[in-house]
């Protein structure tokens, strides 16, 4: 198959592309810059410079290579997080979610591809019920206005991509990304937090995460690239877990201190409100569809084993 990847040099892209190749497809990867051409072309892979902003641009690339599927992964995650400004730094994602996806579906279909898969979250399902949730359940619609926008582009990018008409969708909802280039690497913003002890268990630590290795969110993505749309998948680990749990583990496997408890009061004074609902609201993800329907499983079932071995 000849895939076209969007976000090809990205934290994923870095893994993904590899993967692609090893299972013989022909790939090429997009990037706004000549420098990540030749990163793309250093993995084996052919490079076009196109922005996803500029619609001429990109249908003229998607043109002229006529890929049978797409592959979206373009995301604007800061590398330094401030939770004081959760809200405020996924603008550019949102939008990425948003018109980026609507220029990429148009591109892809006026070019003849039959498939399109794109980077969703597995974190945002509605904080009502079980703390688990399957691909069944819905996602969190009327979220508080100050963070509201994060849902918001999450539901629009689904929409967009299983309701489209010409063209196979899949989505894929991965879980928290940690490996190389993460905020969960060791060298990562949320690492430097926790060993400054300035990531505290708030709350009572009752949100629940769930954690996918990129090589293990890679390799599902190659398995989904096979299944017939529209579909979705979430691709975590086998062990969704709160907070109260996960980060004290995390920071053993950074040699950090134990992390402070904090009451929720000052966790959303210090943090924001976004902050305070990833600690104490959110939910987790299940992984059976996907280990069922993909014939995948994680090499790292729990971050547990993880975070000891790979964080990177």
């Amino acid at each position: 198959m000849k895939v076209f990847v969007a976000g090809a040099t990205g934290a994923i892209g870095r893994f993904l592309m590899p993967q692609l190749l090893a299972a013989g497809h022909a790939v090429i990867g997009m990037t706004r810059s000549e420098q990540g051409a030749r990163a793309i072309r250093s993995m084996g892979a052919e490079a076009v410079v196109a922005d996803v902003f500029d619609p001429a641009a990109l249908n003229a690339a998607m043109a002229r290579v006529l890929p049978d599927a797409v592959i979206h992964q373009l995301t604007a995650i800061p590398k330094v997080i401030d939770r004081r400004r959760l809200e405020s730094q996924f603008g550019e994602t949102n939008r990425l979610r948003t018109t980026g996806t609507r220029n990429l579906l148009e591109a892809a279909s006026d070019s003849g591809a039959r498939r399109f898969l794109a980077q969703s979250v597995s974190f945002a399902y509605a904080p009502i019920g079980a703390a688990v949730k399957t691909e069944e359940d819905l996602l969190y619609a009327g979220a508080p206005p100050k963070y509201r926008p994060l849902f918001d582009a999450v539901a629009s990018l689904e929409r967009q991509v299983l309701g489209a008409e010409a063209i196979e969708g899949v989505v894929v909802r991965y879980g928290f990304f940690y490996g190389p280039g993460t905020a969960y690497a060791s060298d990562g913003s949320v690492a430097n937090l926790v060993r400054k002890r300035r990531f505290p268990v708030v709350g009572g630590g009752r949100g629940v995460y769930s954690f996918i290795h990129l090589a293990d969110a890679a390799a599902a993505t190659v398995a989904a690239l096979g299944r017939e749309g529209p579909n979705v998948y979430n691709v975590v680990d086998d062990e969704p877990a709160e907070v109260r749990w996960w980060l004290p583990i995390y920071a053993d496997a950074l040699g950090a201190k134990k992390p402070f408890s904090a009451p929720a009061w000052l966790g959303r004074l210090a943090a924001g409100e976004y902050a305070l609902y990833l600690m104490t609201e959110q939910r987790g993800a299940s992984n059976v569809k996907a280990k069922a329907e993909l014939g995948w499983a994680p090499r790292y079932p729990s971050w547990r084993q993880g975070f000891r071995e790979a964080l990177g």
